[in-house]
């Protein structure tokens, strides 16, 4: 069986995964620099955290509309697209004078990066033949990884030597080349034989939904106003009861409804959520653990996160070849076990006498599980899928990460309000234990409906 690639897809993946870089980075580099760009825009620390949650909630917003678009006209189409809004935006970005352009312009980041994110997962299936795809998801997975651990590196380095502005410049002239690359070599949708139509109020009601629910979730997160919150968050829920309606009566859903009727496809949302759920528990929580228990300096405390993201880096691109010839559920099961060693392992840390190495080893350990468990859940995902609806079924995998990610924050937010600090971290991990043990068990489940894709 062949298991290479052409140049030209080779060449084409290097469009997805420059522009992966772009969006996955512009939050770890803004966020190092929002310091200097509160006082450069004269607002608050608290204010100048809109700078980072205008361009995630744009993502969210989006991210099913347009996997919609996508699935409906073309994967390519979006991709191209968004790359071109998000470099133009970019430059926006760096030429801003003012607190409300910034913002103005991080909204149209937002767009860019959405259309890039409800596509991604569709044209990686186009690429790649489906005995091999597992290699491209974990080298998605990998490219995220890396751009994650270096992402506060590289905006040290940047703003040593340059103004804040080069953040948002760097992505220009690489946005330049994946629109090219993109623009000659990335595949179309398989054809369609009806002329399909964009259901405009479905987009609506997605856009309230999501940005009503992930905006009071935010604010909860950042001890808003109570009151306001919750009327924001009912509001949201109850646009989302008449939207769940509304896509139960359509085909192809933007909601992907459809998709959950299939028990593997929804299986693998949920253990999705949950294991973002766990792994941003422990990853809000422990810098706390680092710092204010352990008497770590903050750099010392950065270096102490870096092995997970690492170790995940590592592992991703093996477990993608493993599970070309093992069942995918039982190894996304195994990870999460893996990873909750590992958080038992920090659990049974002591308060003092710790040295950097205890840390760092249990660090990889969770981060060798989460690389074990992600690129198979994530394959599960794309295979239990037709291949027409996969935009729809990427988005909202995407979906289901930020969901997990917004509730383990949340998590975090509200167990660091009730508890005192000595307790709070600990209650946190346990909590993380909890659900990385849900995950392992969900993904378990699975293990008998996939043997027989294997055998």
């Amino acid at each position: 069986m062949d298991t290479k690639l052409s140049l030209n897809k080779y060449i084409a993946v290097i469009a997805i995964l420059l522009v992966l870089v772009m969006t996955v980075l512009d939050v770890t580099l803004v966020n190092v620099a929002l310091p200097v760009m509160a006082e450069k825009f004269r607002v608050s620390d608290s204010n100048a955290v809109w700078i980072i949650t205008i361009y995630q909630l744009t993502i969210t917003m989006l991210l099913l509309p347009l996997s919609s678009v996508g699935d409906l006209f073309s994967y390519r189409r979006n991709f191209l697209i968004g790359v071109v809004v998000f470099t133009i935006a970019s430059a926006l970005c760096a030429a801003s004078d003012s607190f409300t352009i910034i913002l103005l312009s991080r909204t149209l980041q937002g767009f860019g990066a959405a259309c890039v994110m409800s596509v991604n997962i569709a044209l990686t299936r186009l690429i790649y033949p489906r005995h091999i795809l597992g290699r491209g998801l974990a080298l998605n997975a990998m490219v995220i990884a890396i751009a994650t651990a270096a992402g506060p590196t590289i905006a040290g380095c940047i703003l040593s030597v340059a103004s804040w502005h080069w953040l948002f410049l760097i992505n220009v002239p690489f946005g330049i080349v994946a629109f090219f690359i993109g623009k000659k070599l990335l595949p179309q949708n398989p054809v369609k034989t009806n002329k399909p139509k964009f259901d405009w109020i479905s987009g609506i009601e997605n856009t309230i939904v999501f940005g009503l629910i992930f905006y009071a979730l935010g604010s909860f997160a950042r001890k808003g106003d109570l009151v306001v919150n919750s009327i924001i968050l009912s509001v949201g829920l109850t646009v989302g009861i008449f939207y769940v309606r509304r896509q139960l009566n359509k085909k192809p859903p933007m909601l992907p409804v459809d998709l959950f009727r299939i028990k593997l496809y929804s299986q693998s949302i949920a253990t999705s959520v949950c294991s973002f759920i766990a792994q941003n528990l422990a990853m809000i929580s422990l810098p706390f653990l680092f710092f204010n228990i352990m008497g770590f300096s903050e750099i010392s405390t950065g270096l102490l996160m870096t092995p997970w993201p690492l170790a995940t880096m590592i592992v991703s691109p093996i477990a993608a070849r493993f599970v070309e010839k093992h069942n995918p559920g039982i190894t996304a099961a195994m990870g999460m076990g893996v990873y909750a060693i590992g958080i038992i392992l920090l659990l049974c840390l002591p308060a003092v006498g710790v040295t950097g190495f205890d840390i760092a080893w249990r660090m990889s350990l969770c981060g060798v599980g989460f690389g074990m468990f992600q690129t198979p859940n994530n394959i599960i995902m794309v295979i239990a899928t037709p291949v027409q609806r996969t935009g729809g079924a990427g988005g909202m995998q995407s979906a289901a990460r930020l969901v997990g990610q917004t509730l383990g924050a949340t998590a975090v937010t509200l167990i660091f309000a009730i508890l005192p600090q000595n307790t709070s971290v600990s209650t946190c991990l346990y909590a993380a234990l909890g659900t990385s043990l849900l995950a392992g068990i969900l993904s378990a489940t699975r293990a008998g409906r996939l043997q027989s894709e294997h055998s």
